[in-house]
């Protein structure tokens, strides 16, 4: 494994006869196997996997403004299947295209947050409907692509320093860990505190002693350097967590009657293993219907606040990825950025144009890595999963979140050691970089910490004596975020 506070290239392997497969995607020039890319692939699906499960939970049970449900329903909420088919299938695609085009080990499906922001935010406008907020999706999605073929997303993303791409890179390291120990239910909301440990400050409940043994389990595995580590770990918790809800018939988690329940998925063993999706939830989007609805200028406030997320997270992402792999150049850039911005650009649009909220690059791709990923086979691996998952979804809500959240957690680890890599004697540096990682976790949004470093980062040049330093599109995106943490007060001023 790379060290993750690396910058350099993976070291590069001569020996032995290189077929195809491994010629297009350079596997053995980036230093390893196709069995470590699938190894790698499939622990990114596994830890990614609850997005099949999570996205229609959230996108299903919100009525737009005209009183509809996404793609339909019985009155008490949409068709999940249907929307579960979709989001397993733009991952999936995406995914490949991402390794295909990029050779670079991230996976792509529904943004979180982003979602929740769709449903309630903007579906649920005032004779909104869910085909004119899919229609914003799109039309964010168009825009980044544009703002990425004409160099301007790359541009921005060679403008941060380099220490402020490791703080980045740190910061997601805390958010990816803190997301582990929240979706085990491990770290919950505190009855007088803002979270405790567990069920009233207490290891409660065998789901948790699942999550607490996989963790275990991950982090012995990872420090005895055994190949596989994480999706051993995963794969042994699910196994754990299946025997435990056969015999003791757990259920799953409800805030007042089962506090000790499974956190999303029941790990019970399903009546049947495939299952025929249905994907008529494509194309239910209308690309300018929402202008009719809201007014333009409103519009344009929403695509302009999902963009910036979208903008920002993905550039985070890349990099803690690519430092994690040790893929990074001496100024902290990934290889192909471009195809990476491009891709996931395509993401973002797919998302909206099949009813699912834009697609992102996932964070989690990083358990991949942390397995043994280097090159965009691992993605090609994760989005054949995603696929699968459209036919095999009973196997694949086997897994529970406490099974798959110790990976996440251990990642997390693995990328919060790059913080060596910052020099803390320097304020000027030093506190756009802390606020930066810390930020992340607390606000859970990437994006609002990348936007604190940099606001911070301008404001103590200028206060040094320093503005002259500092690169013309760091002002532009520093301005750009100020305005979006001010979107809120701009919305109220102009009645939106």
């Amino acid at each position: 494994m790379a060290s993750p506070s690396s910058t350099k290239a993976a070291p590069t392997r001569s020996e032995g006869p290189r077929n195809g497969v491994d010629r297009f995607f350079h596997i053995t020039e980036r230093g390893s196997t196709v069995g470590a890319e699938v190894r790698g692939g499939l622990t990114t699906f596994f830890t990614m996997s609850y997005i099949i499960v999570l996205n229609p939970l959230i996108l299903g049970f919100v009525k737009d403004g005209s009183g509809s449900f996404l793609g339909g329903g019985d009155g008490t909420g949409a068709n999940l299947a249907l929307i579960a088919a979709a989001t397993a299938l733009v991952a999936g695609v995406m995914s490949i295209l991402m390794g295909l085009v990029a050779n670079f080990p991230i996976a792509l499906a529904a943004g979180l947050g982003l979602n929740a922001v769709v449903a309630y935010s903007v579906a649920a406008l005032p004779d909104m409907t869910w085909a004119d907020a899919m229609g914003i999706v799109v039309l964010e999605g168009l825009i980044i692509l544009i703002l990425v073929l004409t160099g301007f997303r790359v541009a921005v993303f060679k403008a941060v320093p380099r220490e402020l791409k490791v703080a980045i890179s740190v910061g997601i390291g805390l958010f990816i860990a803190f997301i582990g120990f929240a979706d085990a239910g491990f770290v919950r909301a505190g009855s007088g505190t803002l979270v405790q440990l567990g069920v009233n400050g207490s290891i409660a409940g065998w789901p948790l002693v699942v999550f607490v043994l996989g963790l275990l389990t991950a982090v012995v595995l990872v420090t005895k350097k055994v190949r596989g580590g994480l999706l051993i770990a995963i794969v042994g918790a699910t196994i754990l967590a299946v025997i435990i809800e056969v015999v003791g018939k757990i259920g799953a988690f409800d805030a007042v009657k089962n506090v000790t329940g499974w956190k999303l998925n029941v790990p019970a063993l399903p009546d049947k293993v495939v299952d025929v999706p249905d994907l008529s939830l494509l194309g239910h989007f209308s690309l300018f219907g929402s202008i009719s609805k809201i007014g333009v200028l409103a519009v344009i406030l929403l695509v302009f606040s999902l963009l910036l997320a979208d903008f920002f997270d993905t550039m985070g992402t890349m990099v803690a990825i690519g430092a994690e792999a040790g893929l990074l150049d001496e100024e902290g850039n990934p290889p192909k950025t471009q195809q990476i911005l491009i891709v996931d650009s395509i993401a973002a649009a797919a998302g909206g144009a099949a009813g699912v909220s834009s697609n992102t690059s996932y964070i989690e791709s990083a358990s991949g890595v942390g397995d043994g990923a280097r090159t965009g086979l691992a993605s090609v691996v994760t989005g054949i999963g995603f696929l699968l998952a459209m036919f095999l979804a009973p196997v694949v809500n086997m897994v529970p979140s406490e099974a798959a959240a110790p990976a996440l957690v251990v990642v997390g680890f693995l990328m919060v050691m790059q913080v060596t890599n910052i020099d803390w004697r320097d304020y000027e540096i030093a506190i756009p970089a802390f606020l930066a990682m810390i930020v992340m976790p607390f606000t859970y949004s990437i994006t609002a910490g990348i936007g604190a470093g940099f606001i911070v980062f301008v404001v103590l040049k200028i206060a040094a004596g320093k503005a002259k330093v500092v690169h013309p599109l760091m002002w532009v995106t520093s301005a750009l975020f100020v305005v979006y943490f001010a979107l809120g007060p701009i919305k109220d001023a102009l009645g939106i």
